[in-house]
């Protein structure tokens, strides 16, 4: 009897353990097994570097047996919209890639990155001052005006002489004078078409009027633009001076119509003797355009500051974007593949395929990129400016600022009227913020 009594006693006490533990909100259950990763997904942006950002995600899944799916973005398309639908879609990618204006899209969102291994071995990573190191920096780049230094010497043009006003257009001129001779079709590709290449007339090329010639951290420039959309006077119609020779002396075909396409190659054609367009071109001309630069010659390049003021002897240097990993991702596979990214197979494949300047202090690779020597001796000297038109508000060169160049370049306003447009722009663009 008391056995059976015993018996009825523990039945009680366990249902009454089960019934009590069926109230909890929530158990939490320690996971044994991790779940295993098969597939990453990383945005790029670099369109001209698209294949050897391919040969990269093979490399780590030959190394690691982990996929990445690259996704690709064309260039003069608007990234971070695309980011936006594929954040509302709830199908953000793992790892993706900012400007430095498009970090505040993600406000809070983003992993911070300072414990790293690879952060302690670069200064270019992107810092926030709230969240820490948000962005992977995997390239230097440079912003300023490229040449073909066989076309220069053929015209007596020295580039070094080139750090002012009067002498760029002494430069322009002599070549001008030997366009026929050379088989040249215009002194300079510039092009001022807005819907595709405004990220170049109102971002890299307005940034030359926020930085050429200015000390890395001189913000003065900037600091105006931003306080309600303002510009220097001064400095602006000396500025506004050098974007009209450029109108005056780029090809008529390529100058409110072009296509990036378009001036990259008629610049490896050896058609222009100067281009508008940064170091990341390199890797076209050893690219996609490769035939066509050795049929001109695999030509030496250069670069020379928009020196538009006497005395600017400064290039733009930056990480031009970053990569970054949403919190809601696959967060450690994503750490693991930066961490790899900056270490010696990927280095290899950055620096050397997609010609890199690599912003990690203790790589060994040196790019074959054409323009690879001309930014180090740039860094070396000590004659590099920032990139503080990243700074602007997002949208507001390529979706604003571009068209006042476009209206500059297709002749419905006079230099007068640019300056006015800019300045409208710029004012009515900070008055909507």
């Amino acid at each position: 009897m008391k056995n059976w009594k015993a018996l009825i006693l523990v039945a009680i006490l366990v249902s009454s353990a089960i019934i009590n533990g069926c109230g909890k909100e929530s158990v939490e259950v320690p996971e044994e097994v991790a779940t295993s990763v098969e597939k990453l997904t990383l945005l790029n942006i670099k369109s001209e570097v698209a294949s050897q950002i391919n040969d990269l995600a093979a490399k780590y899944e030959q190394e690691t047996g982990i996929k990445v799916e690259v996704l690709g973005v064309e260039s003069g398309a608007d990234a971070q919209a695309m980011l936006k639908g594929y954040y509302l879609s709830d199908q953000m990618p793992d790892i993706i890639a900012c400007e430095a204006s498009s970090f505040a899209n993600w406000d809070g969102l983003l992993v911070d990155l300072s414990d790293q291994g690879w952060a302690s071995r670069t200064d270019a990573a992107y810092k926030d001052a709230t969240y820490g190191t948000l962005g992977f920096p995997y390239t230097t780049e440079a912003i300023g005006l490229a040449y073909n230094a066989n076309i220069l010497s053929a015209c007596g043009v020295d580039p070094a002489s080139i750090t002012g006003p009067d002498a760029m257009k002494a430069a322009f001129e002599a070549i001008d004078a030997k366009k026929e001779e050379l088989g040249l079709k215009a002194v300079i590709g510039y092009c001022a078409e807005p819907e595709n290449l405004g990220w170049s007339s109102g971002n890299h090329i307005f940034g030359a009027y926020i930085d050429s010639g200015l000390d890395r951290s001189d913000t003065t420039y900037i600091d105006l633009l931003n306080d309600g959309g303002q510009v220097d006077d001064s400095r602006f119609a000396d500025y506004a001076e050098m974007i009209n020779l450029f109108n005056q002396y780029s090809d008529p075909d390529l100058l409110t119509t072009g296509t990036y396409n378009d001036q990259v190659l008629g610049f490896a054609s050896g058609k222009y003797a100067f281009v508008t367009q940064g170091s990341w071109i390199g890797a076209t001309l050893v690219g996609d355009d490769a035939s066509e630069y050795q049929a001109a010659g695999s030509f030496p390049v250069g670069m020379v500051p928009y020196a538009f003021q006497d005395g600017m002897e400064t290039i733009l240097t930056s990480a031009p974007s970053w990569w970054a990993i949403p919190k809601e991702g696959q967060v450690d596979a994503a750490k693991d593949f930066l961490q790899w990214c900056s270490e010696d197979s990927a280095q290899k494949i950055l620096v050397e395929e997609a010609g890199f300047i690599s912003p990690f202090k203790d790589c060994k690779y040196v790019a074959s990129d054409p323009f690879a020597q001309v930014i180090s001796d740039y860094i070396s000297a000590g004659k590099t400016s920032s990139w503080h038109w990243m700074d602007m508000p997002e949208g507001l060169g390529q979706k604003g600022l571009a068209f006042a160049f476009h209206k500059f370049a297709a002749g419905e306003v006079d230099t007068a009227g640019f300056i006015q447009e800019i300045k409208s722009i710029a004012k009515d663009w900070y008055s909507k913020l």
